[in-house]
């Protein structure tokens, strides 16, 4: 099977010289089954766009990302599905934006049936599933309950470990955890202070989630060295602990250890916890990859890093994400449609298959990893997605079909709209209907600093368009154009 097997451009141009690029690589491609590779798709929790050094970075170490992208393909702008966890995360499971995907919001603990994949919806998972990978969901899930139709076996994945609630995910000292639909007891003791079960914060603080996470992805891979295996590796690092940050003023979780590169500097208790908490996560990653090599499934495995959304500030009073610029040269974080709640990083290494140290300006989503992985692997992708498979730009293919545009809602602190034309104009719309569009140019303000709607009043009037006609409700999230009302 081609690297190119197939194209599903859409919603989008194919220049008729893509298929000269398609043949001329099936050679070169994954030519049978037994060279599909394996795939790991590792994805961090509110880690911001310039919080790895490979983005630009100076205070906190990342080197085994650093060395990831000096040895594959570091994405410059690549987005997330939502700038919040549970709809990017929708987006990321069914190759569908979040004017079409079921989950358009965080909605768990107020109306869990609006948080929650259904029967009908076709996970990436199961897609991979269908065509003969063994498939494992290690850490935060988010997208059902463990006894309803978007428990993580309903929707495609042979195992799962970890958190299922992402409320509950909040506690990096958790005294349980769920595996494969049984309770796994743990020995922290917690102090309560949150309505969902599980929530609050350590008291004894012996075992760390994430470290239970890397350890249990190795012996993941190891059990299925010999078939091709998918495995969603969702961390939880750097999210806060909210309700730690509520009841202490400090959110950030990590064990005392952790702390040790960052003892001597001049920063206070909270910015040396969010550093920790990173750069454990990037020695974990590190002495993942040294097992792929151990096992011989380096050049058998491709390695995906991003980030669900942009970086938080919900850690207390003492922490900002402006201390180490962790939104980079971008404006906002968490939950704003700006840049700096949506573009994340993306780095891909397959030795062998993917070039090494090289930068790819190809505009692409969470939702774009349908297709991308159907493509490597001989599946069959769904119909009705909103993806197109960039596996052309991982081969290094000098033509990709693209998106026309990209399309973002966000039904919280208002209806919130936003949609990316040709990679360059972003035009923004903030809590209803009859607010005013923004419009960036981001290839000359990647701040998104000025505002050039009134200068270009035909691609505002091509946004109002796609706010309209990108996007269809569902029985949870409706949204009146007349009258601006939205709710799950």
């Amino acid at each position: 099977m081609s690297l190119l097997k197939t194209f599903r451009p859409s919603r989008a141009k194919c220049p008729v010289t893509l298929l000269g690029v398609a043949f001329g690589l099936l050679a070169a491609g994954v030519a049978s089954a037994a060279e599909r590779p394996n795939i790991i798709f590792i994805l961090a929790d509110d880690l911001g766009y310039g919080e790895v050094g490979a983005y630009g970075q100076k205070l906190i170490a990342t080197p085994a990302l650093d060395r990831m992208a000096r040895e594959g393909m570091r994405f410059t702008q690549f987005y997330a599905g939502s700038s919040v966890c549970a709809p990017s995360r929708s987006v990321l499971m069914t190759g569908q934006h979040t004017g079409h995907t079921r989950v358009r919001g965080n909605a768990g603990r107020e109306l869990p049936d609006a948080q929650t994949l259904q029967a009908g919806d076709v996970t990436v998972a199961a897609v991979l599933r269908k065509a003969g990978y063994t498939t494992g969901l290690i850490g935060k899930w988010g997208l059902g309950s463990e006894n309803g139709p978007g428990e993580p076996r309903r929707q495609g994945f042979d195992y799962y470990f970890g958190f299922i609630n992402q409320t509950h995910a909040h506690n990096h000292y958790p005294d349980f955890l769920w595996r494969n639909g049984e309770r796994i007891s743990l020995p922290n003791q917690i102090s309560r202070s949150g309505e969902t079960e599980g929530t609050g914060y350590s008291k004894n603080r012996a075992v760390y989630a994430n470290d239970l996470f890397f350890t249990d992805a190795a012996e993941f891979i190891t059990r299925h060295r010999e078939q091709p295996f998918f495995l969603y590796l969702a961390i939880t690092t750097p999210h806060a602990n909210n309700e730690r940050a509520r009841a202490l003023g400090d959110g950030h979780e990590a064990p005392d250890d952790a702390y040790a590169p960052y003892a001597d500097s001049p920063w206070n208790h909270s910015q040396k916890g969010h550093a920790a908490m990173i750069t454990r996560m990037d020695r974990q990653i590190g002495t993942l990859l040294a097992k792929l090599k151990e096992l011989g499934l380096d050049e058998k495995t491709l390695v995906m890093f991003s980030s669900d959304n942009g970086a938080h500030r919900e850690a207390g009073p003492d922490y900002s994400p402006e201390f180490f610029q962790a939104s980079g040269p971008l404006r906002g974080i968490k939950r704003d449609l700006y840049e700096g709640g949506l573009r994340v990083p993306l780095i891909a290494r397959w030795p062998g298959r993917i070039s090494a140290n090289v930068q790819s300006r190809h505009v692409a989503y969470f939702g774009d990893l349908m297709a991308t992985f159907a493509d490597l692997t001989g599946a069959q992708a769904p119909s009705g997605t909103d993806s197109i498979s960039f596996s052309p730009t991982l081969a290094g293919a000098k033509e990709q079909p693209g998106h026309d545009y990209l399309y973002w809602e966000l039904p919280e602190r208002g209806f919130n709209q936003a949609v990316l034309l040709e990679g360059r104009w972003k035009a923004i719309r903030l809590k209803d209907a009859q607010a005013p569009v923004q419009l960036f140019d981001l290839q000359a303000d990647l701040g998104e600093k000025n505002d050039v709607a009134a200068r270009y009043p035909e691609i505002v009037e091509r946004a109002r368009g796609l706010f309209v006609t990108a996007r269809m409700d569902n029985a949870y999230w409706k949204f009146n154009q007349t009258t601006a009302s939205a709710a799950p």
